[in-house]
């Protein structure tokens, strides 16, 4: 593999190749701490300082698994994982649809490894302030078309990282990769204290509710220590989409006590003593699961090259965001490094999105499968894991590398065939 452009000086490489990442989250960061260890002069733009966004609301759910927070490992910017709470397992519960409250199954099975989530308000103000510490080139301003034409011609590659704003909806929508044109949920988060730990392992909280939505929970790390995180995904005009009701961050937590009360009370038995952790713990929204072209094309003709969010963003529901940047950023960063003193043309962006697209595809298929109401065949399966645990760990291990999944979980006959070898260990 060639060397990055540059000059031998002694053991180290003096990299003259300079690079720009718009956007301070999992991949920004991510992306420009390792590239700035590797001696690339990068430049990171936020539109936050540090301290804004660590005394700002909740940014995401970031349930990161153990593939996607080994590229964190690789880099030495694992910070928190022995204070961060482990998530140890994964649980499934699907509700009956006839307005009992009762379940039709409930099984749990234990991940490979450990998963963790740690507050982003936490992560990436501790990142930026490393990176600017080690003397990198932090600009704190919001970024448009004009600063982008700037960046690219003082810059050998700019990266979009940023997940949302004026600047990604440039980003032609790929609409033979995007089925869907509207949100597919309104989603809310609710970081508490004082949730009763699911025993005999920690673990995501899967929750189905036909007709309503899903909820989940699991423990996390945030600015007062260990807390849950509780998920919220109302079918848009459904019973749950209640959160524009919420004025205040304690009409938000009521809110979120009232649906586990209504709909889940073996949830509820959990929540008897939850409190926010802060006013900023608490956040809804709703967005549409789009996947865009990963190059833009400035009006100079220079090139702008999106990852992850700004290019693939998926519905939290099988929470893959986190860990998909995460693996974004090892794809592009493997593929800067690989390039040597090679341009970083239009034929290389889009070789090396497809790179990552080989993977991501898959998360997007299992994504949105979630999102529809899903074939009997799936829902059988669910249901046959609540008898056989090698079923349930299978169904569980895909989280951390969703092409796990596949081809039985989008081919009935394969997936029928697939049940049946786990349920015959069984007997």
């Amino acid at each position: 593999m060639r060397l990055p452009a540059g000059i031998e000086t002694g053991k180290e490489t003096v990299v003259s190749k300079r690079i720009a990442v718009v956007g301070a989250g999992q991949a920004g960061l991510q992306m420009s701490l390792g590239l700035q260890a590797k001696g690339y002069d990068v430049t990171l733009l936020s539109n936050r300082t540090a301290e804004q966004i660590r005394s700002g609301k909740v940014m995401s759910s970031q349930c990161m698994f153990d593939t996607a927070l080994q590229t964190e490992r690789d880099l030495q910017l694992n910070w928190w994982e022995h204070g961060c709470p482990p998530i140890e397992g994964i649980g499934v519960a699907l509700t009956v649809p006839n307005g009992t409250r009762e379940r039709e199954f409930d099984w749990s099975a234990r991940l490979p490894r450990p998963a963790q989530s740690v507050d982003q308000r936490i992560k990436m103000s501790a990142w930026m302030d490393e990176f600017a510490r080690r003397g990198g080139d932090l600009r704190i301003l919001d970024v448009g078309i004009a600063e982008l034409e700037v960046l690219s011609t003082t810059h050998d590659l700019v990266l979009l990282a940023a997940g949302k704003g004026e600047i990604v909806s440039r980003f032609e929508r790929d609409g033979a990769r995007s089925p869907f044109e509207a949100p597919q949920r309104a989603l809310a988060l609710t970081y508490v204290h004082g949730m009763t730990p699911k025993e005999p392992f920690s673990r995501v909280s899967f929750n189905l509710i036909p007709g309503v939505g899903e909820y989940f929970a699991f423990p996390a790390l945030t600015l007062s220590g260990p807390c849950e995180i509780m998920v919220f995904e109302a079918i848009p005009g459904g019973p749950m989409d209640i959160w524009a009701e919420a004025r205040t961050p304690q009409e938000h937590l009521k809110i979120s006590k009232r649906i586990v009360r209504e709909y889940l009370p073996w949830e509820a038995e959990r929540c008897a003593r939850i409190e926010l952790t802060d006013d900023g713990g608490c956040i809804s929204g709703r967005f549409t699961p789009t996947v865009r072209k990963p190059v833009l094309t400035l009006p100079s003709g220079r090139k702008v090259f999106g990852m992850a969010d700004a290019v693939v963003v998926n519905d939290p529901i099988t929470g893959q965001g986190a860990n998909n940047a995460a693996k974004c950023c090892k794809t592009y960063m493997d593929a800067i490094v690989a390039r040597g003193d090679g341009p970083f043309d239009e034929v290389w962006m889009n070789e090396t999105f497809e790179t990552y697209w080989s993977y991501a595809k898959y998360v997007v298929d299992w994504t949105n499968s979630l999102l529809t109401p899903p074939p009997a065949y799936v829902v059988d399966m669910l249901a046959a894991a609540s008898r056989s645990p090698t079923l349930a760990r299978a169904i569980s291990s895909g989280f951390d590398d969703p092409r796990e999944f596949y081809p039985w979980w989008s081919n009935a006959e394969r997936n029928r065939a697939f049940v049946a070898r786990h349920l015959a260990e069984v007997a």
